[in-house]
């Protein structure tokens, strides 16, 4: 279908804009003639099915990809927009690129570098001379992270902060220095959450017209898709964006420093923004956001642990592991550093299981396609680096199930940082952990049917008697980091038939899991 003034008038320029590229200003818009321009804006198939995508991402994008649509034609841009129940819909971003293009026989055709290395393959086949521009809403570069990665021995993301925070002069002083001393407080972001402090509701938004349109149509095409689709309430257009932003400054700032990495069985979101979803598909700008909360500290609304904590998410590890990505793409997607082979037990997809802090973490995914990086680093990335889950799985776990996921983020995320099946690229050390983290952290082991304190017992906590046969399978490697040195020594300091107990009841817990006997499931939904 075409909307916008004109639709008779010859075509210069067929612009393509993705589901992810929500943006007015994108680069494949910026030097758009509304005389001679057409806007391609389809939705297909393959982009809603390459992974098991959760019902509310599938929304989250295609509503947003029709109000975008509908705010173009306002400004009378010709749009050509492609719905999926269209008969001539060919189920392909390249099919509907090249169906535009006998339809309308543009001069030339102009996209933006899409967010994912396999888009990017399928881009350079839609036609000949198709011109890929820089993604500018990114504040680095593709080009200019390898340049800043070029001569270096290793990468470290704070380093790449520092310079981040010069180049944008985020909570800087006039002299060039970091506010308050220091770049990084991190430290100051692990706080338990007492049961007494009360956490704000998230902003929600009510589906309108466009997005109940498309939660029916939803409903009726993917009817055994992963996740609840009834509750959608992420903002699909720009305007409720930024209202979801102002509320989450206004509201759960201030306690985001304190509280940034804990967990809550009654409280999802805590303290956290939830804006990635927004973000990620162009509803926000990124710098815009990171001014705003930095408004937020020099008016003395938060401090300053706060809005350091979430710029450094945003200039710091957003912009670090899409240049990671790009940098070390495709050979990065095969990594398996620590020759994990294990599957993916069920339970990751229906939270049956007997390991409260797993369970929970899965339901609440399942409901709200959301759940803050501590829950997915330190609960369901944990489990899976200690068990040995295969990336592949993994990776297309976490793609799946998030509506802020796509891969430039989740794959070094989850194979990096999760997973260190990169073999220490991303990050200097596994992200492992016992069950003491988990309990210091959260108040999810307090009903659990096991024993936090217990390694080797039969409630002995899954993740104590894991984490310590993690250790000792991967002890020669780690023998060189300094980092993993500590948990090494305390391992080797064990009695031996304390050792030999641990491991008894990992590989028993292992067998269990991989035969879909035990491993922590439970037969209750």
């Amino acid at each position: 279908m075409m909307t916008g003034a004109g639709t008779e008038k010859p075509i210069g320029t067929l612009r393509v804009v993705l589901g992810d590229q929500v943006s007015p200003g994108i680069a494949s818009l910026e030097d758009l003639d509304l005389r001679y321009d057409v806007v391609l804006m389809a939705e297909v198939m393959d982009e809603c099915t390459y992974v098991p995508h959760h019902l509310k991402k599938i929304v989250l994008v295609l509503s947003a990809m029709r109000h975008f649509a509908r705010a173009l034609a306002a400004r009378g841009v010709r749009v050509r927009y492609v719905t999926l129940d269209d008969p001539d819909n060919t189920g392909s971003l390249r099919g509907e690129v090249r169906r535009a293009i006998a339809a309308l026989q543009p001069r030339r055709v102009v996209a933006t570098e899409p967010g994912e290395y396999r888009v990017l393959q399928d881009m350079l086949g839609w036609a000949e001379g198709v011109e890929i521009r820089p993604d500018t809403r990114f504040l680095c570069s593709i080009a200019g992270f390898r340049r800043w990665a070029g001569g270096r021995t290793g990468l470290r993301m704070e380093f790449f902060y520092r310079e981040m925070r010069r180049r944008t002069g985020l909570l800087m002083t006039p002299d060039n220095e970091p506010e308050g001393g220091r770049w990084n407080f991190d430290h100051e972001n692990r706080k338990r959450l007492p049961d007494s402090v009360a956490v704000p509701e998230v902003a929600g938004f009510a589906p309108d017209a466009v997005t109940l349109e498309v939660i029916e149509l939803v409903r009726r095409r993917f009817t055994n898709g992963f996740g609840a689709l009834d509750g959608f309430r992420f903002p699909v257009t720009a305007k409720d964006a930024r209202a979801g932003l102002e509320d989450f400054i206004a509201h759960r700032l201030p306690g985001f420093g304190d509280w940034q990495d804990a967990m809550h069985s009654g409280q999802p979101t805590l303290f956290h923004a939830v804006v990635s979803p927004a973000l990620n598909i162009g509803l926000l700008d990124p710098i815009a956001v990171c001014r705003a909360v930095e408004a937020a500290y020099r008016s003395a609304h938060v401090a300053l642990n706060a809005a350091e904590g979430f710029i450094r998410q945003i200039i710091g590890w957003r912009e670090y592991v899409r240049g990671i990505y790009w940098l070390r793409m495709p050979e990065y997607g095969t990594l398996n550093a620590l020759g994990a082979t294990r599957a993916l037990p069920e339970f990751y997809w229906s939270g049956r299981t007997d390991m409260a802090c797993i369970r929970h973490v899965v339901r609440q995914t399942r409901r709200d396609a959301y759940a803050h990086h501590i829950q997915r680093l330190m609960v369901t990335g944990n489990f899976a680096l200690l068990a040995g889950l295969h990336p592949d799985a993994v990776d297309e776990w976490y793609l799946s199930v998030y509506a802020d996921a796509y891969q430039w983020v989740e794959l070094p995320n989850t194979r990096g940082m999760a997973l260190f099946a990169d073999g220490g690229v991303l990050g200097s050390k596994p992200y492992a952990a016992s069950g003491a983290y988990i309990n210091r952290m959260s108040d999810y082991c307090r009903g659990c049917a096991y024993d936090v304190k217990d390694a080797t017992g039969p409630k002995a906590c899954p993740f104590n008697y894991l984490y310590w046969d993690f250790i000792a399978r991967h002890a020669a490697r780690f023998a060189s980091n300094v980092r993993m040195s500590m948990p090494l020594r305390n391992w080797e300091r064990m009695p031996a038939d304390r050792r030999a107990a641990i491991r008894a009841r990992a590989a028993e817990f292992l067998a269990a899991m991989e035969a879909g006997t035990g491993g922590g499931t439970c037969s209750t939904g």
